[in-house]
């Protein structure tokens, strides 16, 4: 039985050649980090005074999710109020 040529021709797009022996694989071994990239990985004293602190951040969520929950709740009464109301 033939076979559409619309169908041959999707799966000969479909196949994709293996890729060449020369190419490196994604994951490369490891290797240690240069002078620059060490320099620019240790701690700056300058931009010490910017850090967030961990706790203030937080807090800071929390009092964010709180917010967020009395509001929702707020909306929620306020629509069953209405609704119950106009009945």
């Amino acid at each position: 039985m033939a076979q559409p040529a619309f169908l041959s021709s999707l799966r000969s797009r479909l196949r994709t050649p293996p890729p060449p022996p020369h190419v490196q694989p994604r994951r490369a071994y490891h290797v240690e980090l240069g002078a620059r990239e060490k320099a620019l990985l240790e701690e700056d004293v300058a931009l010490k005074r910017f850090k967030s602190f961990k706790n203030n951040v937080k807090q800071v969520s929390k009092i964010g999710n709180v917010l967020t929950l009395v509001v929702v709740a707020a909306c929620s009464y306020e629509i069953v109020a209405l609704a119950t109301s106009t009945q």
